[in-house]
């Protein structure tokens, strides 16, 4: 499968180079399977470290509006694409969902640089334990070790890089969806239907309040997201709508029994014309009453 915001000749040279760090044995001869162990105590110059910077709070970019929540055949996850530096617009097109391996995915809110350093090391945290351990994590696993490392970052997070994101994807042994929200202290909480994260993550949570249900078909679920995350644009100005000028949209990653799959911009149009259009009737039909 081609992995969003990640071609597939970069995985394969990921996975490759993997394997060579596993088996060349290097000076202290770790011997555990995380890789961000690995990565502290062979290469402690190339591991992200905060600890030393100013105590002042940093001005950084920040990622803002990401959620999740079941569908019948898994999990949905979603994110819109703005990220804000203050009250300036710092980027219009951020990918703040990731898929981390074949059946789970992160959804970043919070300083975008660590959030997305955050993402890719997790990806790559998970197929260094597949390849040392020989089998993968189960779903909880890997929502423990992204656990350890929101509480890694602590040190970041006193200065203003905080990285609260969203985890979710399908349990193959218990045969349904999954997710989890987390604190910046590395707490770890499972959510039972759906949840938002960021700037606008409360109005999102409100309009699934209203939409949302378990046994909802992939369209239906794709209309819940789309109308989660316009509503929180309506509301919250760190929230990027869909941009049909520029051509931006949300980016959308579904997660079920055979794999993830990312919703194609021609379907994500398709659903928030639909929107638009019903929004009009309604003020139309209000307006002539």
């Amino acid at each position: 499968m081609r992995f969003p915001g990640l071609d597939s000749g970069t995985f394969r040279a990921s996975r490759g180079s993997g394997a060579a760090v596993a088996g060349s044995g290097f000076g202290s001869g770790y011997q555990g399977s995380s890789f961000s162990e690995l990565l502290q105590v062979e290469f402690p110059h190339l591991a992200p470290d905060f600890r030393h910077a100013s105590g002042e709070a940093l001005s950084v970019p920040h990622g803002t509006t990401v959620l999740a929540f079941k569908y019948a055949e898994g999990v949905i996850v979603a994110g819109d694409r703005l990220a804000t530096e203050g009250l300036r617009v710092a980027s219009r097109d951020v990918q703040k969902v990731y898929a981390t391996d074949d059946h789970s995915m992160i959804a970043i809110a919070g300083a975008a640089g660590p959030a997305i350093e955050m993402a890719r090391v997790m990806r790559i945290e998970l197929e260094h334990y597949e390849k040392i351990e020989g089998l993968g994590l189960e779903l909880d696993g890997k929502a423990n070790k992204l656990s350890q490392m929101i509480r890694a970052n602590m040190p970041a997070a006193m200065q203003g890089l905080v990285v609260v994101p969203l985890f979710a994807g399908y349990d193959l042994r218990r045969k349904q969806g999954r997710m989890w929200k987390f604190d910046v202290t590395g707490g770890r909480y499972e959510e039972a239907e759906f949840e938002a994260t960021g700037s606008g993550g409360l109005y999102a949570r409100e309009s699934l309040k209203k939409s949302h249900h378990s046994r909802a078909s992939r369209q239906e679920a794709l209309e819940m997201a789309v109308q989660a995350l316009t509503d929180a644009a309506d509301e919250d100005r760190g929230t990027g709508g869909i941009d049909m000028l520029r051509g931006i949209f949300p980016t959308v990653l579904l997660c079920s029994e055979p794999g993830i799959a990312q919703a194609r911009e021609s379907e994500l149009r398709e659903v928030y014309e639909s929107i638009m259009a019903r929004r009009a009737r309604g003020n139309g039909a209000g307006a002539r009453s």
